[in-house]
């Protein structure tokens, strides 16, 4: 979030600035309206007055985050070829992970506000979703396979997981310890997205390639 001069900024920013700042040092745990009223030096029931409770700033905080990363991925640039597509659109995820810590846990490692009480704060999330299943669903297309929409998502949720696994590992104290050099790190992410359009390209057959059965006896 931009600096904001306090003067003019409205008490809810305040609000929802203060509560981002209080979950970046204390987790998501330590966050209550009554914490974020008094940081503010306000009245403990000012923030009421824009949040019923701390789930609703929450789930303010977590739309505002994922309409972010949405724009994130939305601003990658854009290849013909869905494989080069894909690949950028993994550069994208990847780069926003390393310069959004406090956001990217926020979004892929806290528990959140129910989703069926707060519909609006996952609508940028399914953007982001539909991104990547929009550019898997063109990859299928020019390899000639027929339509399967459980497919995709399903090749979605393979390429996700691959992300978030590398963007973790990445980030991990515990990569220091391999001792690994600049090098072969920096090669580890165009490495990981040839293997993922490897793996995506393998996926599934082509219809016009006939399957071979094997056969006893």
């Amino acid at each position: 979030m931009k600096a904001a001069d306090p003067k003019t900024e409205s008490l809810r920013e305040r609000c929802v600035r203060e509560a981002l700042a209080i979950i970046e040092e204390s987790g998501v745990e330590g966050l209550s309206l009554r914490e974020v009223a008094r940081r503010l030096n306000v009245s403990h029931q000012a923030p009421y007055k824009h949040f019923a409770d701390r789930d609703h700033i929450l789930a303010e905080i977590v739309d505002r985050t994922f309409a972010a990363f949405a724009r994130h991925l939305d601003a990658r640039p854009k290849r013909d070829n869905p494989h080069d597509d894909l690949a950028e659109m993994g550069r994208a995820y990847l780069e926003y992970a390393r310069k959004h810590p406090l956001q990217y846990r926020l979004m892929f490692g806290t528990p959140l506000p129910d989703p069926h009480s707060h519909p609006a704060m996952m609508r940028s999330a399914q953007h982001a979703f539909s991104l990547l299943r929009e550019c898997l669903r063109r990859i299928r297309q020019a390899e000639g396979w027929p339509e399967d929409p459980d497919g995709t998502v399903k090749d979605a949720l393979f390429v996700w997981a691959t992300m978030h696994g590398l963007s973790g590992i990445m980030q991990a104290s515990a990569l220091q310890t391999l001792e690994l050099s600049p090098a072969l790190l920096t090669d580890t992410v165009p490495h990981l997205l040839r293997r993922v359009g490897m793996a995506l390209t393998a996926s599934a057959p082509n219809p016009a390639t006939p399957i071979r059965r094997k056969t006893h006896g």
